[in-house]
Parts: structure tokens; sequence; C-alpha cells
């Protein structure tokens, strides 16, 4: 009597297990990351919000040489920004230029507040650009989380949800 032997064919029940295995911890992983990245993708809409805001900011200091006088609403519609024009958005709740505390308008700041719920929040966080002018007449520009002005209650946005340029 002669026994043939034959190949297996297939995977067996303990490779197939150590595969879903591999795959599932790859996808704890990188689920949480793809969500990072979305809200960071997120976030350059308020940048945008605030480009327009420091252009027109930029344009008035260089043509008439001084900040704008501080206007009693806080800031809204100075420079010629529609500021609270962001209805039907559901990422930017608003944005706000705010003089220093105490000085009328050097250092300005320009305030994005964001929905928190982007990352699973209920309430508005805040980032703002910081402007000051140079001895040359020339603007800088820092990026920073919150509200260092103290204008409102909003928490800042988390280090983690701010764009690569804020971050640093």
């Amino acid at each position: 009597m002669k026994i043939e032997k034959t190949t297996q064919k297939g995977f067996t029940l303990i490779e197939l297990m150590i595969v879903i295995a591999i795959v599932g911890i790859l996808a704890a992983i990188a689920l949480p990351a793809y969500q990072d990245y979305i809200v960071r993708s997120k976030m350059s809409e308020g940048l945008a919000a605030m480009a327009e805001a420091k252009t027109s900011i930029a344009e008035y200091v260089a043509t008439n040489g001084t900040w704008a006088p501080v206007d009693a609403d806080g800031g809204n519609g100075r420079y010629g920004v529609s500021l609270n024009s962001r209805d039907g958005s559901d990422i930017i709740s608003n944005v706000d230029i705010l003089p220093a505390p105490g000085v009328n308008g050097q250092p300005i700041y320009i305030v994005v507040g964001v929905y928190e719920s982007m990352w699973g929040g209920t309430g508005i966080a805040e980032f703002s650009l910081v402007g000051t002018t140079e001895a040359d007449g020339s603007m800088s520009w820092v990026c920073q989380p919150g509200d260092e002005t103290g204008a409102t209650a909003a928490s800042a946005v988390e280090l983690q949800y701010l764009p690569a340029n804020c971050r640093g």
C-alpha cells in the first residue's frame, strides 16, 4: 500500500488570528493620529481668517504709521475687517482684534475662537496671533495658544491641535 503525502493548502487558524491581531494594533495606533490630523487640517480655516485680519492690520499700520484707535466695541470691525461674518461655520466661532490691555494697540492680538466639538469638547477654544511693530516699521507676528489679553473666558487650543507654525 502506497500512502501519498498531500500538501496543506491555506492558512491555519493561528496564522489568521496573528494577522488579525497585527491589523488591529496598527489600526489602534493609526486612528488617533488620523483624527488629530483631521482636526489640524480644519484649523487652517482659522489661520485663513487670521491672515485676512493680519493683512488689513499691516496695510493700516504701513499707510498711517500708527495703530487704529481702540473702538468701544472691543475692536470688532477695526481695520476694515469683517470679523463676525462667520455665521454657518462649523469650525470658527469668532474672530476678534484686540489691543494689548492698558496699551493703545501695541501689541495687537488677532484671536480666533474655534468649536471644541471638532475634537470631542463642548465649548470654545482660542488661539491667537500677536503682532508688534519693529523699529524699522515692519511687523512681526507670533502664533500662540489661547488669548493672553484675558478678554474672553475661552480655553486655549490644545497644542496637539494647533497648526504646525503655532506649536513651536
